[in-house]
Order: C-alpha cells, then sequence, then structure tokens
C-alpha cells in the first residue's frame, strides 16, 4: 500500500467516502476506536460497499506519514496529478466561464491543500502548479485539503510562462498579485474567463510568470504587516472573482 494511496483524518476521510465512494478501496481505523464518529465511518463505508480494517495507531502513522491522522485513514485509487493535456480537455468541457488558480512554485504542502479547499468552495475549474520546484500531491496535502484534493483536478504543467500564453490564446484573462502592483484587486474586472496567478511563499511570482500576466493587482493591506499567507490570498483574490461573477449573473437576469 503506497502513501500516496492514503488519505488520512476524519473529515477527508468521511468527505471522500461520502463524495467519491467509487475511489474507496479499504477504510483503515485505529484499534480500540468505538466512538460516535468511527462508527459513522463504518456505517458509510459498509453503505459504499468498502470493507473496514482495524490497524493500531503506530502502523496508521506509517501509512498517513503523519502522527496526525486522527485514527482513521482510507486506501484509494490514486488520481494522481494530471498532465497538461487534462486541462485541454477540461476547458473544451467547460459549461460557464473558467476560473482556473495558478500556483507559481508553492513548496509548502500545508499551503497547497490550503489552496485546493479553498479552490474547491469557491467553484474553481482546476489548480494549475509546474512540475519542478512546487509541492505535490502528498498525504499532507490530502489531510489538509479536506477531501478537496479528492474532487480538484491539480495539473501540473513543465513550462507555467508557456501554459499561461497558451491559456491567453484560449482567451482566458491572466491575473497575477504583486505587493508592488500599482492597482488594487477590487479596482480589477474578474468576471469573464479567469486565471489568478499567485507567486511562491516569500518569493512571490518568477519574472517570467509576471510578465506573462495580462494585469497585476495587489490586495490592500491595512495594517502592519507586509503579506500574506498564500492560501489566505488566494482566498482573498477568489471570492473577489466570485463575487463579481454572482453580480453578473444577477445582472444579466434582470
Amino acid at each position: 500500500m503506497s502513501a500516496g494511496s492514503i488519505v488520512f483524518g476524519l473529515h477527508a476521510v468521511r468527505t471522500l467516502l461520502q463524495q467519491r465512494p467509487e475511489r474507496a478501496l479499504l477504510l483503515l481505523l485505529q484499534k480500540g476506536r468505538e466512538d460516535a464518529r468511527a462508527k459513522e465511518l463504518v456505517h458509510i463505508a459498509q453503505r459504499a460497499g468498502v470493507r473496514t480494517e482495524w490497524r493500531d495507531a503506530g502502523e496508521l502513522a506509517r501509512l498517513a506519514g503523519s502522527e496526525r491522522h486522527q485514527g482513521a485513514c482510507l486506501q484509494v485509487r490514486a488520481i494522481g496529478t494530471l498532465g497538461e493535456g487534462a486541462l485541454d480537455e477540461l476547458l473544451d468541457r467547460a459549461a460557464a466561464p473558467p476560473l482556473l488558480l495558478v500556483l507559481d512554485g508553492v513548496q509548502d504542502p500545508h499551503n497547497l491543500g490550503a489552496c485546493l479547499r479553498t479552490a474547491d468552495a469557491a467553484g474553481v475549474s482546476a489548480v494549475i502548479v509546474p512540475r519542478d520546484r512546487a509541492a505535490g500531491l502528498s498525504p499532507t496535502v490530502r489531510k489538509v485539503a479536506s477531501g478537496a484534493a479528492e474532487t480538484m483536478p491539480l495539473i501540473q504543467v513543465t513550462n507555467l510562462a508557456r501554459t499561461l500564453r497558451w491559456l491567453k490564446q484560449r482567451e482566458i484573462w491572466i491575473v497575477g498579485t504583486d505587493d508592488q502592483a500599482p492597482t488594487s484587486l477590487y479596482q480589477a474586472k474578474l468576471a469573464g474567463p479567469l486565471a489568478i496567478v499567485l507567486g511562491a511563499e516569500g518569493a512571490g511570482l518568477r519574472r517570467l510568470t509576471r510578465e506573462t500576466c495580462d494585469l497585476l493587482v495587489n490586495i490592500p493591506m491595512r495594517g502592519v504587516v507586509e503579506s500574506l499567507n498564500v492560501s489566505v490570498a488566494a482566498g482573498i483574490v477568489l471570492y473577489e472573482a466570485v463575487r463579481q461573477r454572482e453580480g453578473d449573473r444577477g445582472l444579466s437576469r434582470g
């Protein structure tokens, strides 16, 4: 059983069993757990036709790669990451103007997991990351994402700047975040086909990525801190885009 095929944590396991039962292979619970949440997982697994086994805490920690498994692991058919060809297919199938989140070299798995969770909540079509020098799917990412890693397409690309140029050819507006940008996030139009680009922790956007963007925006900072965690910034920018898109639909109905 490979670590990459393990989802762990009570919420993440329950979410996958409920929303993607076809991907679940085996539920693993900590020996001695007889509380209501464990019984709920067993019941959900039984309804989905998934077998349950009981293991000691040390084995669960080894499988999850973390002590924070909360007594629950789920072996799944690994979705892994998708290649660049999947992006073309995804855009072709889109029924509404696509909203993409692009992460330029985010290396912290906790930040990637949090970004996937936020992207799922905001209705993002896919998250795009570079293949090199960036975090990929791992048990920690899946745990932090709380099930979103199992539903949100994560697309790895070889050359991020080239992918952004290709997205432009697909008439997708590329908006990057930069602390020094003269335009505020709240001045930008984010209602159409859109890719939001955020940089790595500390370093921000790489030069080629920055130069490829159609527009750079800043998130207004009113306090003494100079920057935000990338997952927090993702939430702010994505939900401003959601607000504008919902407003556009409301106006069109009138």
